[in-house]
Order: C-alpha cells, then sequence, then structure tokens
C-alpha cells in the first residue's frame, strides 16, 4: 500500500493537470464567446439594413415576377394543347 506522503503527491498532479484542463476549457469558451459577440453584432447590423429596402421597389418585382409565372402557365396550357392535336392527328393517319 502506498504511503500517505506518496498519495498525496499523486493527488497533488492530478489536481495540477485538471486546473491545466480547466484552464484551456476557460480560454475556449472565451474565445466561443468573442465569436459569438462577433456573429451577434452581423445580425445586428444586418436586421439594420433589413429595413433600408425600398417597398416599391420589391413590389415591382414581385408583379413582374407574377406577370411571369401567369406567362409561363400561358405558354405551358399552349403547349399541352398542341401535343393534345398532334398526338389526335398522329392517331387519325394511323
Amino acid at each position: 500500500m502506498p504511503s500517505s506522503d506518496t498519495i498525496i503527491k499523486e493527488l497533488a498532479k492530478n489536481n495540477i493537470s485538471l486546473q491545466k484542463v480547466t484552464i484551456k476549457l476557460v480560454e475556449s469558451t472565451n474565445v466561443l464567446n468573442k465569436r459569438i459577440d462577433k456573429l451577434v453584432r452581423i445580425f445586428e447590423e444586418a436586421s439594420k439594413h433589413v429595413g433600408d429596402v425600398d417597398t416599391d421597389k420589391v413590389r415591382q418585382l414581385t408583379m413582374k415576377l407574377d406577370s411571369l409565372l401567369d406567362q409561363n402557365r400561358d405558354l405551358a396550357k399552349g403547349l399541352l394543347l398542341l401535343e393534345k392535336y398532334v398526338r389526335e392527328k398522329e392517331f387519325k393517319t394511323l
């Protein structure tokens, strides 16, 4: 059985090792906190600029996109009707 002096020395070594690991953990946490603070600042800055968008421009773009969607629907319907017509003509010739 180890002597009490040896046990005390081992406990002291373990305590020092634990303190070193704790210091590294605290340092890592501090770095993480700084990075999170930077990220929060970026989001805060971005949220300020979101309100700067001109709503008239957004409305115009939305109207143009809606118009394009309507045109695409009409074209798709026309293509389907054309395909149906071609198939019927093909069927009649056979």
